[in-house]
């Protein structure tokens, strides 16, 4: 109950006739004259052909620079993970310790030279450039999950894989990869959600509307002297319905992967 009850105010506010919600102890519409669904109207542009186009193109930015920024920080991270939890070399604890660093900064620390690095490639304002950005902070964090998931593995099955002819490529794509598929899916799922609900470094790197990403939508409703909040949390719920359908599909996956690399870290 102490978690849904912000929601049920957004809710309310949401479905608002005139996007103001009266302080009350239950936030709840009082009847069918308290519910109207204008400011979705408003937030996906209906009615109005060219607004509606707008809101399609950003829900599309959002979908391809979150699902690609979790596929290349998986990809990146996948292998180095599994060399981190199996192979002794040279710089492995620098590493390490490298990367664990990047993770105690925030993200607008690195606003200023990650635009004038993308402004050098003449990749600001594009889905690239926001990709880049966002797998280059979501790959140690993939790395350091994965690794756990990869030690949690008994080494003895690539082992017996090996002895059995197996090569170590095969034994790592067709025994540990298989076991640590669960946590590959959390891992996917964080960094899908890390760029989804990203909001600082997209509103500094992007700059024409049609390339904003649905947080500075959002945004944009919240002005110096006026703030539509029954559009803002219209909005809000909109954003949250891809999040909630992947926490749906992946729901089983999430309850074995959530703990996948518990046993060693």
């Amino acid at each position: 109950m102490y978690a849904l009850y912000p929601v049920l105010w957004v809710i309310t506010l949401a479905l608002s006739p005139t996007g103001a919600s009266e302080p009350r102890a239950i936030p709840l519409p009082h009847g069918m004259s308290d519910v109207s669904l204008e400011n979705f109207r408003i937030v996906t542009g209906a009615g109005d052909p060219e607004l509606r186009w707008l809101f399609a193109r950003q829900v599309a930015n959002s979908l391809i620079v979150s699902f690609a920024t979790a596929a290349t920080a998986v990809a990146i991270a996948t292998p180095a993970a599994y060399a981190l939890a199996r192979f002794e070399f040279v710089g492995k604890r620098t590493g390490l310790r490298g990367m664990l660093l990047t993770q105690m900064f925030p993200g607008v620390a690195s606003a200023v030279p990650l635009y004038l690095i993308l402004d050098a490639l003449r990749l600001l304002d594009t889905r690239l450039g926001l990709v880049l950005v966002y797998a280059a902070t979501a790959v140690p964090f993939a790395v350091f999950q994965l690794r756990g998931a990869f030690m949690a593995i008994p080494v003895d099955l690539e082992e017996a894989a090996m002895v059995d002819g197996a090569t170590r490529t095969q034994a790592f794509l067709k025994v540990a990869l298989p076991a640590a598929r669960p946590a590959i899916s959390v891992t996917m799922l964080f960094a899908f959600m890390s760029a989804w609900n990203e909001f600082i470094l997209a509103a500094t790197l992007l700059g024409r509307e049609s390339a904003f990403t649905l947080p500075v939508v959002l945004q944009s409703y919240v002005g110096e002297y006026n703030t539509q909040w029954g559009a803002f949390a219209a909005g809000a719920i909109i954003v949250s319905v891809p999040v909630m359908a992947l926490f749906y599909v992946a729901q089983r996956q999430l309850l074995s992967g959530l703990t996948a690399g518990g046993v060693k870290g």
